[in-house]
């Protein structure tokens, strides 16, 4: 064996690992379903383009990371404040 070899697997642990293309393994894994990806959002987020004013990006970026979803807050805060009156 190669010292390669030994540092992926060392002999007990060959033999731990389930032989997964005997004993109806190929039949579960075609039965299980697929899930790639996030789940669906009931209400998912569109994209847009929106012209801003280059002082509110500034303000919003400085923040760092997720600057447009601090916007998305400050733009729903704004219509929760004036949908009551």
């Amino acid at each position: 064996m190669s010292e390669s070899d030994d540092s992926t697997a060392r002999g007990s642990e060959l033999d731990e690992a389930p032989d997964l293309s005997r004993d109806g393994w190929p039949e579960k894994f075609a039965e299980a379903p697929v899930r790639r990806g996030r789940p669906p959002l009931a209400r998912p987020k569109v994209s847009t383009t929106i012209r801003l004013s280059q002082d509110v990006i500034d303000h919003f970026r400085s923040g760092g990371r997720g600057w447009q979803t601090r916007i998305d807050e400050a733009l729903r805060d704004w219509i929760a404040a004036h949908d009551a009156a």
